[in-house]
């Protein structure tokens, strides 16, 4: 038996030390919401052996924690919700009192973005803020491999490591992807197209390529990812885009936290959280970014949390606080 545990261990040794997860892992489960949110698109648990995102190399991939399954409600179109009533009148000043209130007690920076894709309407916190990315970044990175290759033309180890790397968080898949976009250039490159200032990729030899995960980023840079994901103006065509979404909608159990906090029952969500011990401090950054509905673009981003389930429960925070200025459930 001893021998067993020593094998497991020198397997998760290496990027414990980098300051990422290793390669499946995923923050501590928890109890689901009440009001936990259907995906936008897809399926809740995964159904085939490629589905469930088994590596290449055979490791098993995790299976989903037992969070229960909701059925997925078909998504509404183009940043729209028709069964959401007339939205409240936006205080800006209102949402930063109670989220102070509620960040008083609370270690680190944090940054969050919501946008109403309907209405236009707009809140930023600490806008100024420039914050890493974490596993986030797999967002772009799978939107830049689909600008330069349709999803139908790529082979199928790429189309897997596309899957695992978004649904199950893959971080090597994430490495194999990043170095096929073209590394810290592409990446970049693909930031511009989408309209993002303030996202450019890490140039040089990061700790077992990890460059992706400590990108830095502002929320709002973030939001209109989220929004070319929905947008007819978007650099992605529409069929690009719902893949995304199909994949983005479907991330396993136990993944599924952060921004869906903030949905109304029955309301479908999209989304990509990132959660990274930093080196130099010990503390957890923990990132989500997603949208709601197809109508409502979020990111939360946070850094300092002493443990991932304090991040997570920061984002959670954050989101609901402010979605509620934005709609009544």
């Amino acid at each position: 038996m001893w021998w067993r545990v020593f094998a497991a261990s020198a397997l998760v040794l290496p990027t414990s030390l980098y300051g990422l997860p290793p390669i499946h892992q995923r923050p501590p489960a928890r109890q689901p919401h009440t009001t936990r949110a259907a995906p936008l698109i897809g399926p809740t648990r995964p159904s085939t052996q490629e589905d469930r995102g088994t590596p290449p190399d055979g490791t098993q991939a995790p299976q989903p924690d037992g969070t229960r399954a909701i059925q997925a409600t078909p998504p509404p179109k183009e940043g729209t919700d028709a069964q959401e009533p007339k939205p409240p009148p936006l205080n800006p000043k209102t949402i930063t009192k109670r989220l102070n209130r509620y960040l008083a007690g609370r270690p680190g920076p944090v940054t969050a973005t919501v946008k109403d894709l309907a209405t236009g309407r707009v809140y930023r916190y600490h806008k100024g803020e420039r914050l890493i990315t974490a596993s986030t970044a797999k967002a772009l990175i799978l939107m830049a491999l689909l600008r330069k290759t349709p999803w139908r033309k790529l082979d199928k180890a790429t189309r897997h490591d596309a899957d695992i790397m978004i649904r199950y968080s893959d971080n090597h898949a994430a490495d194999r992807l990043w170095t096929r976009i073209g590394g810290a250039a592409g990446f970049t490159k693909a930031a511009r197209k989408f309209g993002l200032r303030h996202t450019s990729g890490v140039a040089g030899d990061c700790l077992d390529l990890y460059c992706w995960g400590i990108t830095r980023t502002s929320a709002d840079d973030q939001v209109k990812l989220m929004n070319a994901l929905v947008s007819k103006k978007s650099p992605l065509p529409e069929k690009e885009r719902e893949r995304v979404l199909k994949l983005m909608g479907a991330v396993i159990d136990g993944q599924n936290w952060g921004v869906s906090a903030g949905a109304c029952k029955g309301q479908g969500t999209a989304l990509k959280n990132g959660w990274l011990k930093r080196v130099s401090t010990k503390r957890w950054a923990v990132v989500s970014v997603g949208l709601i509905g197809r109508r409502y673009a979020v990111a939360v981003l946070t850094e300092g949390s002493p443990q991932v389930g304090d991040g997570i429960a920061t984002v959670e925070g954050v989101v609901t606080r402010i979605l509620r200025s934005f709609r009544k459930c």
